[in-house]
């Protein structure tokens, strides 16, 4: 029974996830549609056998399970579990209020019409990019939706109520994911222009506290309308359907964030390296307003940086919780017990809002008084001391809350065990992004030593020395989850089996629990950068500086005299603080992921060996199959890798070839919103195409892994687990570091336009889809093909108990061929469509204003240049030994 419970419970989060395979691209190829509805059939046949196993209610998994009677629990003071759960639900409209109330202080704050402007026609370019996708979710959600009538209705036997059930939460999960990112770009929008005009007063306070308030609201309505559709599931519909309400919710969670997540990443990377390259090609100032690329830059920070990660939260949240509720019912046997777990997970998961919630308006207050009237200010140091204080907060607030809930119930012996393993999560939610800085932040040594090879080395060194980085930091981050997963399992084993069977499988579902426990402000820092590289873009498009009389009409307006020069330093080195600080959410989320997957794989384990009891030694390198699967994971994770950026490439090359041929540097301000609006099409485009692609591939081979042989399968599931870890952390800190390297060249050194600048701004391009692309891909690739797998599996060990073993290897080498043919079309299908003889053909003219080639190209070596009269010496000057040009 505990065995069929495991399995059950991996066997149904696979089939919510399972369902997704086409995540977010445009309009697909003919032959790519084609292919995908061909083997539909294919997949449907290999479910076919499970129709006849008798097994309906089984198979059905958490659909199938129905909630304990919460009313039953009582807490300290005699409170009921429900009503404490109604507390929630007020917490969660409080949390939503405050995300509305900064969207309207946001249209409040004063701004420039110049800036205003610029940041509404970012905003429209993001409305069409998140209408198009919004129109691509509504058909892959069909897909999806007859995919779930098929499985639930005809192979498993639920009654169309319960069908439908399933299919509407898919939706509500699929806005859910949808919605949230819209409000992110709509308070980021509105935040920029508000920063870029506020940095004109020369003061640098508002321009830290404007855009972690916009992130924070971000937050806590990402947090708050997860945990309210979670709540009123849980609480009012009827238990016996609960189960199916979970389900369909992260079948829609998981589709909506994959399109956002994965699409958005590439999206951004072909703008961003689109726009950057001109800098060198030009010779043309950062953000030039000239340059058609810049808007499409500023969208695909938004598409990218806070689309992207606000939708994966989201689905992470949500997923994880499902995960721990599916758990408590199947893995715990007392009802009684059931009840009080799962008014506590939901208790712990309000209150770790409010403490985050008191822990932003401490830290807010701390600020202001530091820092009312100061000149300059370290932009790193409040968004740092917010992590550590909600940290501590959360924890003390877990302790507190699992001893009021747990004390009067027969868990009362192991609360303290309880709060101790989800407070290692929430530790690991504070240290690596402390981590992370130790690699990419301006003021780190491995960042500035970025820098030192520059300077002689140009961008080869530049390139070595962010490798250098990257792999550092993988080590480091590594040692620290291990670490942290290890004191949680040993926790586990002081106890907590006789509550529960496997308790190491919820041990490391409550340490995903502790990293997004402080969720809203892990958002509202990574946030904090999409708004602090807009404002800058928003500041050079406005062309604000160059506006008649513009300073007597803002001393006539606004009352202030603006200084020009001060904002701009202050702009960029907020920039750089943005850099670091989106960097450190990356680890966070891919650490869940890959925390997750190894909670679903004990799943899978315990399922095939009968509870540990049989077949135990396949679980070995002396079993074939399970070494070959090791080693498959690796080479899937690397090929994705190289697509991801191969989609990147062919994009960004599309780009530059457009803005080359179109931009327009003598005689105008500004380019043509249509030529800019043409890049944004351009990235779409791409985005898309390439997305879909790479889905597809990983869809596949998920099927054909999964039927080749369980055993091969899982040491593939750890395979990719592992290696996908320490490849994102590698990628996405490398990324961080060739990022804010270059903001050390443009901020400390003021050598923009030299030598040293164009070698960090290549190495910068080459990070861009590493840390942006590929690193934050991986993470919802780890978490689909594990929660697919398990159901795919199951599928194909069903066939082979009922003797089609051959129908089951055929299928795994048909499933192997369709996805070779996505892997081989990720690049052959992408490819640059150009000969060698064409790269010079169309070349535009150098403008006029530009300087010969002779002086442009070679000029001073980066090491005469001086920053400001000093000299680049061995030890850079940090960013608060800069001084005000």
């Amino acid at each position: 029974m505990d065995t069929a419970a495991r399995t059950a419970r991996a066997r149904t989060i696979a089939a919510a996830e399972g369902g997704s395979p086409a995540r977010p691209g445009s309009t697909p190829p003919r032959r790519l549609r084609a292919l995908a509805l061909l083997a539909l059939p294919l997949l449907l046949a290999g479910c076919g056998g499970q129709a006849s196993t008798g097994e309906g209610t089984t198979h059905g998994g958490e659909a199938s399970l129905a909630l304990p009677d919460l009313s039953q629990v009582t807490v300290l003071g005699g409170m009921s579990g429900r009503a404490l759960l109604g507390l929630g639900l007020v917490v969660c409209v409080m949390g939503l209020a405050m995300g509305v109330a900064t969207y309207l202080q946001m249209r409040r704050l004063e701004v420039h019409a110049s800036m205003r402007e610029v940041s509404e026609l970012i905003y429209s370019t993001c409305k069409a990019y998140l209408s198009q996708q919004g129109k691509f979710l509504v058909v892959l959600w069909a897909f999806i939706a007859a995919v779930i009538v098929v499985y639930y209705k005809v192979l498993v036997g639920f009654g169309w109520g319960r069908v439908a059930v399933v299919i509407a939460f898919s939706l509500v999960g699929m806005a859910g994911s949808y919605s949230v990112a819209w409000f992110g770009i709509r308070v980021n929008t509105l935040a920029n222009s508000r920063v870029a005009f506020a940095s004109l007063r020369g003061k640098p306070l508002p321009l830290h506290r404007m855009p972690l308030k916009a992130g924070m609201s971000i937050g806590m309505v990402l947090i708050s309308l997860e945990l309210l559709m979670m709540l009123v599931i849980l609480m009012f519909l009827p238990r016996e359907i609960a189960g199916a309400c979970f389900i369909g919710f992260a079948i829609g969670e998981s589709l909506g964030a994959s399109a956002l997540r994965i699409a958005g990443g590439i999206f951004t990377k072909i703008a961003d390296i689109g726009s950057d390259l001109m800098k060198i090609v030009f010779k043309i100032k950062e953000d030039d307003a000239r340059n058609p690329g810049v808007i499409a830059d500023c969208t695909g920070d938004n598409a990218g940086d806070s689309v992207g990660p606000s939708a994966d939260g989201f689905e992470t949240y949500g997923v994880t919780g499902v995960a721990l509720v599916t758990f408590v019912l199947l893995g715990v046997h007392d009802p009684a017990v059931q009840a009080s777990l799962l008014v506590w997970i939901f208790v712990v998961r309000a209150v770790m809002i409010v403490a985050s919630a008191a822990s932003y308006q401490l830290n807010d207050l701390w600020t202001a008084r530091r820092y009312r009237d100061a000149e300059r200010m370290d932009f790193e140091r409040p968004l740092s001391n917010l992590v550590w204080l909600t940290s501590a907060a959360c924890i003390v607030a877990t302790f507190l809350t699992t001893w009021f809930v747990l004390a009067d119930t027969a868990a009362a012996d192991q609360w303290w065990k309880l709060a101790t393993i989800i407070s290692c999560g929430t530790l690991a939610g504070a240290l690596i992004p402390e981590l992370v800085k130790a690699f990419t932040s301006t003021g780190s040594k491995h960042t500035r030593e970025v820098v030192k090879s520059s300077r002689q080395g140009g961008p080869s060194l530049n390139i070595l020395s962010g490798l250098v980085a990257g792999n550092f930091s993988a080590y480091w981050l590594g040692i620290a989850i291990v670490g942290l997963m290890g004191g949680a399992y040993l926790m586990s084993e002081q106890g907590l089996g006789d509550l529960m069977v496997a308790p190491a499988v919820f041990a490391f579902g409550l340490v995903a629990f502790g990293f997004l426990g402080m969720g809203p402000v892990t958002i509202a820092v990574d946030s904090y950068g999409p708004v602090t590289d807009n404002a800058q873009s928003v500041y050079e498009l406005s062309v604000i500086e160059d506006i008649e009389d513009i300073d007597a009409e803002l001393e006539r307006d606004y009352g202030f005299e603006p200084q020009w020069e001060r904002g701009k330093l202050m702009l960029e080195e907020n920039d750089g603080a943005g850099n670091t600080f989106k960097a450190t959410a990356k680890p966070v989320l891919i650490g869940t992921a890959v925390v997750g997957a190894t909670t679903m794989i004990f799943s899978i384990i315990m399922g095939l060996t009968a509870g540990l009891t049989d077949g135990v030694e396949k679980l070995s390198l002396l079993h074939p199959p399970f070494l070959l699967g090791l080693i498959t994971g690796g080479a899937v994770i690397f090929w994705f890798t190289g697509a991801s950026i191969q989609a990147v490439t062919t994009g960004a090359h599309r780009a530059v070839e457009f803005i080359k041929t179109t931009i327009k540097l003598d005689g105008v301000t500004k380019a043509s919103e249509a030529d800019s609006r043409r890049v944004v099409e351009i990235c779409t485009q791409y985005a898309q195409q390439g997305m879909l692609t790479m889905f597809l591939g990983v869809f596949f081979a998920t099927l054909a892994f999964a039927f080749v042989e369980p055993y091969f399968f899982i040491g593939y599931l750890v395979s990719i687990a592992t290696f996908g870890l320490y490849q994102a952390i590698f990628m996405a800190n490398a990324g961080g570091a060739w990022d804010n390297a270059k903001k050390i060249v443009e901020t400390d050194l003021h050598a923009k336009g030299t030598a040293l600048h164009d070698a960090t701004i290549v190495g910068d391009t080459v990070g861009d889809p590493y840390k942006d692309t590929s690193s934050v891909a991986l993470n919802p690739v780890i978490k689909f093909t594990t929660l697919f797998g398990l159901l795919a599996v199951d599928l194909a060990v069903s066939l082979t108990d009922e003797g089609r073993g051959t129908l089951v290897v055929s299928l795994a080498a048909v499933f192997f061929v369709v996805s070779a043919y996505f892997v081989h079309r990720s690049f052959y299908g992408m490819r640059i469509r150009t000969s060698l003889e064409d790269d010079d053909e169309g070349a535009r003219p150098a403008p006029v204003d530009e300087p010969p080639a002779d002086e442009s190209t070679t000029g001073p070596a980066a090491s005469e240049v001086p920053a400001q009269g000093r000299p680049l010496d061995d030890e850079l000057p940090t960013t608060k030994e800069a001084t005000v040009s």
